[in-house]
């Protein structure tokens, strides 16, 4: 039997020959330096391979519709099982995909409702069933022998007309009797109807009387009654009289009430049939049935018999959002609508409409002197000055400028060169004219400008829901899909766990099952922490480290076992409270009998797994080598690991042995409620580093990124967005420019890297440009870009690798056999500096081509920076899909820091120290603090320790995350958070301080 992994020879990308024994049925976390070849191992060489082997394992016709890897540049790999990879970057960024529909927890659901769903009519409350003919005969039966009564088919239900025609064609079927707005005539003497007037036409199928023996006379009646009127049928009690109806309700029992609600509406009938209920009012949405007391009301649809609402099935089908069947018409199932935005039309208030208040009309391109003569024109004609701020303008004013006179002729005038005229018409207001471009544009570059004045609001007909009108009548213990879905995890948990009790023993029979698979799921969600996500929130929305939980929640659902896993980093975004949560899932993977091979430096991570494999010992070039691998205990006696140095204490990043106080100065967000944040008014210290903190989904990325930072982009950096609800921000004249560094790819193009993102690459092709050579040749700096015409090799176009598509085997990338890689002709490649070509240049690492420029000043200070922020490894030309999030946000980060400091801007950082090492922190950190040195304020999220014990201010945002966080838990030094006794954060920074016994006794006060 197998007992490792067993790999020789890796050599992708900067691996240098690995060998090396994974033990199977195992943790094994593999750390190190970020470049130094974590991922080169785990995905790009025993992922890849394993994958690859198993859909090798299938059919050709199987493999044509499947992504198959490339095989890595390795020597053998033996062991190996199949390969699921758990990644960051795999959650759908479709709007349609949610936190349900990744779980699978929507499908259950969808046959939850399908399956006991019951369905009830809009216009009355009640409940509405559909019965086969035997149980209409059945409750017809129930009814006191004896009884006397009419079986009517509704042929005619509350329309206009004189239905002549039909009354000859219900004669010649043999019938002789109707009854027209609730009098019966014999069809040959029914008086002649006004077609002007709405009316009820019933045509008497039977007379019968309740006994022994009728039920197939009655069968047949119905049948013929169902067909007429299209699946209505009524039974109206010729004695005119309610008693029998009460005892039909007295001997149902409760299961069949609940199931098929006649008895429902009998007594519904009696409590309100007496308040004089009518047809119409039912219609208007009141809860009166308009039944008369004597009937009662069979459908063979599920179809409401007063307002006519019907369901032709229900199906699982009519729940999906992405089915026809189900999606809401109105938004094609995305439960929002884009609409032009007040506040991105007119973003900056403090403006008049002559400084450009009106953005969309102001930089009109090119610039139109008819919308200001416009303008003008209504200012003239409803009193108001173009130079008046927009906030000091009449609300009525605002209204007529943004949406027009409704229709009133305003009169317009215009200048014709010299030339002035009038126009009397109605003004359609800037949003109607935008609405109108939008519609008649054909222009993809006009419908993305307009775009930007646009932000997504909820459907008005669904209200967000997503579904058609007839999946929200079908209700589960009187609870629609959707009202589910709007719940969190831990709520949607309470939901689940006490719905059987709920229900009628035919529907818990029918449920157990499908309630066990949901809770099960449910039950994964909360205990890797994200017990807070509400099950509609869209998967584009999740961080990498929520959408990789959401993923091995569902990988644990499935109860797989001999897999491979391998993860990126799961602890992303994850508080150190919830980590324990997360590391007893992966042991419980790996008790399922799976391998789980995880990327990770979250030292937690490390000290729980069974095997440590640490690489290293540098990035990059200077990495792809194992430096130690083991137990625990073999990292922290191994002196060449610098993972072993920093988890033993040899080496660690130093608590600042001050805080700064800051420049006297601080930016206030004053009762911000944007998401779950619970009026929230907090101050940031200007001139300090400071760290927002808290519990996963506690309000933290709603506080800085939502409210603090697009309110500041907008009054700072004239940007259009929309901020999170608050009252207003203070302090933002003391800045002069806020800069936001995320996580998001660099480019999403193999054309974009490094040198191009941060400027440095328009540097190097004006270098090549300015040299001797070129000048002899005519070159310009267009000669040195691979993404025109003119010096790129037309062969590959500039790519250096050509595209060949195998169908059923995977897509085949081969260098470019004319300039073999190197994305230039050859006439190009002939300018060398210091024997150099640009592809040369291009093919360097960050700190190789810091010596090799280091006389030419504007390149050299772009690329010291990238090796400062700890990116010395990358290639200058590096494409940027193959860049980690961390590494994307270093670059960005490297691009602001090499601008010229002002010393008054804020810099705000979402988890910085994603996929960095114990010593890419610290070397993060000096940078930092660097930017704070030279006065600036930098405002970072995170929930690394080391990160947090060196900020000079914190703000713990909980203490729980969803409906049970957004309040501030602590706020203060690092020193003065750790004695917070309500603070999660502050429990695990004080043992890093040094407080723990002040902690403790802290804690015994409370």
């Amino acid at each position: 039997m197998l007992t490792h992994i067993s790999v020789r020879g890796a050599r992708e990308h900067n691996l240098k020959g690995v060998d090396v024994e994974i033990p199977r049925d195992t943790l094994t976390v593999i750390t190190g330096l970020s470049g130094s070849g974590k991922s080169s191992l785990a995905f790009d060489t025993i992922y890849a391979e394993g994958q690859r082997r198993y859909v090798e394992s299938l059919s050709a016709y199987a493999r044509q519709f499947l992504e198959m890897m490339q095989k890595p540049d390795v020597d053998h790999i033996e062991g190996l099982s199949p390969a699921i990879s758990i990644e960051q970057k795999t959650t759908s960024r479709n709007p349609r995909s949610t936190v349900a529909t990744v779980t699978e927890i929507y499908d259950y659901m969808r046959l939850l409702w399908a399956r006991t769903g019951i369905p009830y009519s809009p216009a009355t409350g009640l409940p509405i069933a559909a019965q086969t003919v035997s149980q209409m005969v059945d409750r017809v039966m129930l009814l006191p022998e004896g009884t006397r009564a009419y079986l009517l088919a509704p042929v005619v239900r509350g329309r206009k007309g004189e239905y002549r025609k039909e009354m000859l064609e219900w004669q010649k079927a043999g019938f002789t009797r109707v009854r027209i707005d609730g009098e019966f005539y014999e069809i040959d003497e029914a008086p002649a109807l006004d077609k002007k007037y709405k009316h009820d036409i019933e045509v008497v199928v039977d007379r019968i009387v309740v006994r022994e023996g009728i039920e197939t006379r009655l069968a047949d009646s119905f049948e013929t009654a169902l067909k007429l009127a299209e699946g209505l049928a009524y039974v109206d009690l010729a004695d005119g009289t309610v008693s029998a109806l009460t005892s039909l309700g007295k001997i149902a029992d409760a299961d069949t009430v609940q199931a098929e609600p006649v008895e429902a509406l009998s007594s519904s009938v009696q409590e309100k049939g007496k308040e004089g209920a009518s047809t119409s009012s039912a219609r208007t949405g009141m809860k009166n049935t308009g039944i008369p007391e004597n009937r009662i009301v069979f459908s063979e649809k599920f179809a409401c018999p007063v307002s006519g609402f019907t369901i032709a099935e229900i199906e699982p089908r009519l729940f999906s959002f992405n089915a026809p069947q189900g999606a809401c018409p109105a938004c094609d199932g995305l439960g929002e609508k884009l609409l032009f935005d007040e506040d991105l039309v007119v973003p900056n208030h403090a403006l008049s409409i002559k400084k450009g208040a009106v953005v969309p009309w102001a930089k009109s391109n090119p610039p139109s002197p008819y919308y200001m003569q416009v303008l003008g024109s209504l200012a003239k004609e409803f009193g108001f000055d173009l130079e008046t701020p927009w906030a000091d303008l009449p609300g009525e004013v605002k209204l007529i400028i943004l949406h027009g006179t409704g229709g009133r002729p305003v009169t317009l005038r215009f200048m014709d060169g010299r030339k002035s005229y009038e126009v009397k018409k109605a003004f359609e207001g800037v949003i109607g004219n935008l609405n109108r471009r939008l519609l008649q544009t054909d222009s993809a570059w006009m419908r993305e400008e307009l775009s930007k004045y646009q932000s997504s609001a909820p459907c008005e007909v669904c209200d967000g829901a997503r579904l058609k009108p007839e999946a929200l009548a079908v209700k589960v213990a009187m609870t629609t899909i959707s009202d589910v879905t709007r719940l969190s995890v831990v709520d949607a948990l309470d939901f689940f766990s006490t719905l059987l009790p709920k229900l009628s023993s035919q529907q818990a029979q029918i449920a157990e099952r499908i309630l066990k698979e949901i809770l099960e799921r449910l039950g994964f969600l909360n205990n890797v922490g994200l017990d807070y996500l509400n099950l509609n929130r869209t998967s584009g929305t999740l961080s990498g480290g929520e959408s990789q939980r959401i993923r091995l929640a569902s990988q644990i659902g499935s109860g797989l076992s001999g897999v491979l896993y391998v993860l990126d980093e799961p602890s992303i975004g994850l508080h150190q409270r919830d980590n324990d949560m997360l590391l007893a899932t992966l042991r419980r993977l790996r008790d399922l009998g799976n391998t789980v091979l995880v990327v990770e430096h979250d030292e937690d991570a490390i000290r729980t797994a069974d095997h440590i494999i640490d690489m290293g010992p540098g990035a990059g070039v200077h990495g792809g080598e194992i430096v130690a691998q083991g137990s625990l205990e073999d990292i922290l006696s191994n002196t060449n690991s610098l993972t072993g140095d920093y988890l033993s204490g040899r080496r660690q990043v130093p608590v600042p042995a001050k805080r700064r106080k800051g420049n006297g100065k601080k930016l206030t967000v004053h009762n911000a409620t944007a998401n779950n944040l619970q009026n929230v008014t907090a101050s940031i210290p200007l001139g300090t580093f400071t760290c927002i903190t808290g519990v996963s989904g506690s309000g933290k990325s709603s506080f800085t990124v939502d409210t603090l930072y697009a309110a500041s982009a907008r009054a700072l950096n004239g940007a259009r967005m929309i901020a999170g609800k608050h009252e207003k921000i203070t302090g933002l004249e003391h800045l002069d420019k806020v800069i936001d560094i995320d996580q998001s790819p660099i480019g999403r193009t193999p054309r974009s890297n490094p040198a191009t993102y941060t400027g440095s690459f328009t540097n190097i092709r004006d270098w090549f440009a300015g040299l001797p050579e070129s000048g002899a040749r005519g070159y310009k700096p267009g000669r040195f870009s691979f993404n025109v015409k003119g010096g790129r090799c037309e062969a590959c176009q500039g790519d250096g690798v050509l595209k060949i598509e195998m169908h059923f085997l995977p897509d085949v990338y081969v260098t470019c056999d004319v300039c073999h890689g190197a994305r230039y002709n050859r006439e190009t490649l002939e300018v060398k500096f210091k024997g150099k070509s640009i592809a040369d240049v291009l093919d360097m690492t960050v700190e190789d081509a810091v010596e090799f420029f280091k006389a030419v000043p504007n390149i050299r200070d772009k690329m010291a920076m990238l090796a400062e922020v700890g990116l010395g490894y990358v290639k200058v030309g590096q494409q940027a899909t193959t860049l980690s999030g961390g590494e994307a946000q270093r670059v960005k980060l490297a691009k602001e820091l090499s601008r010229r400091a002002t010393g008054n801007t804020l810099y705000i950082l979402d988890e910085p120290t994603t996929g960095l090492h114990f010593e890419d922190v610290r070397k993060l950190l000096e940078v930092l603090h660097a930017l704070v040195e030279q006065g600036n304020s930098v405002v970072v999220i995170e929930h690394n320790l080391d990160v947090i014990k060196t900020a000079d201010w914190i703000i713990d945002l909980g203490p729980e995350g969803g409906v049970k966080g957004g309040e501030i838990v602590a706020e203060g030094t690092p020193e003065k958070v750790a004695k917070a006794p309500r603070s999660f954060t502050g429990k695990y920074l004080a043992p890093l301080l040094g407080m723990k016994a002040q902690m403790a006794e802290a804690q015994a006060a409370e």
